[in-house]
């Protein structure tokens, strides 16, 4: 079993920056892959940005030259750096965690961007 927890969630400004961190906790194989999905209202799930173990990362369109991922393989932790954040970033931000066994889901953590 692992557990995946999500902070750093909060209210900013458009134009400002935000920070989100995942730690990932149980069981878990030495190859895997986190990602960081988000979910507004009435919307798809979508992905954000995700990276293996080895550093290779990937990113969706939306998000490239605004957010950059990465990891702490020693702590198992995933950090997001988001900046010149607009309002349609606004929504539910979750951690994902993949490996050969199973994969599994954070609880999610809110992200808002308003004047």
């Amino acid at each position: 079993q692992v557990q995946v927890v999500e902070s750093g969630g909060g209210l900013v400004q458009p134009g400002g920056s935000l920070r989100l961190s995942c730690v990932a906790s149980g069981r878990m194989f030495s190859f895997y892959y986190m990602a960081w999905y988000r979910q507004a209202p009435g919307k798809q799930r979508e992905l954000v940005a995700g990276i293996f173990r080895s550093g290779v990362t990937n990113y969706a369109d939306f998000v490239k030259g605004r957010f950059t991922i990465s990891r702490d393989n020693a702590k198992i932790t995933v950090t997001l750096q988001m900046n010149n954040l607009k309002p349609d970033d606004t929504g539910v931000y979750l951690c994902y965690y993949w490996d050969q066994s199973s994969d599994y889901w954070g609880q999610g953590t809110q992200v808002t961007v308003s004047s």
